[in-house]
């Protein structure tokens, strides 16, 4: 939500620049097919990009709140027969954990989701590791 019109450049380049809590902004790896989106969006919406706005715009054409994105994938959440526990928060949670399911450092993690302290992202490494317990005693005979 925090895409400004300055950042649409970057974001054609591979990167975003997210501004977290704190207004601390990071700059963020992002995939081509997220700027095709990100284009497609722009030409179908009807309000004026500013270098100094945010792209994501409401019916009314104010900013986009983050509630806003929370009711919409209740609403669809419940359309498509996904569990309660699929938020945003819930995706942002397995794109780290995947990250350092494959060998991500936990250091970028880090810096990828804007934690200020590296004890907050080491939680990841607990729900690693429980997994890896869990699949150990499954699979393994005598466990």
């Amino acid at each position: 939500l925090s895409i400004r019109g300055r950042d649409i450049g970057a974001l054609e380049e591979g990167t975003i620049t997210v501004v977290g809590k704190g207004g601390r902004a990071r700059m963020v790896p992002a995939l081509p097919q997220v700027g095709e989106r990100v284009r497609e969006y722009l030409a179908q919406c009807p309000y004026a990009v500013q270098p100094d706005e945010g792209i994501f715009r409401g019916a009314r054409g104010g900013p986009l709140s983050p509630r806003v994105i929370q009711a919409t994938v209740e609403r669809l959440r419940g359309a498509l027969g996904l569990p309660a526990s699929a938020t945003p928060h819930a995706l942002r949670h397995a794109f780290a954990t995947h990250l350092l399911a494959r060998g991500g450092d936990l250091r970028a993690i880090q810096e990828l989701l804007g934690h200020a302290s590296l004890s907050t992202t080491q939680v990841y490494t607990a729900v690693d590791t429980r997994r890896l317990l869990d699949a150990y005693r499954n699979a393994h005979p005598r466990a």
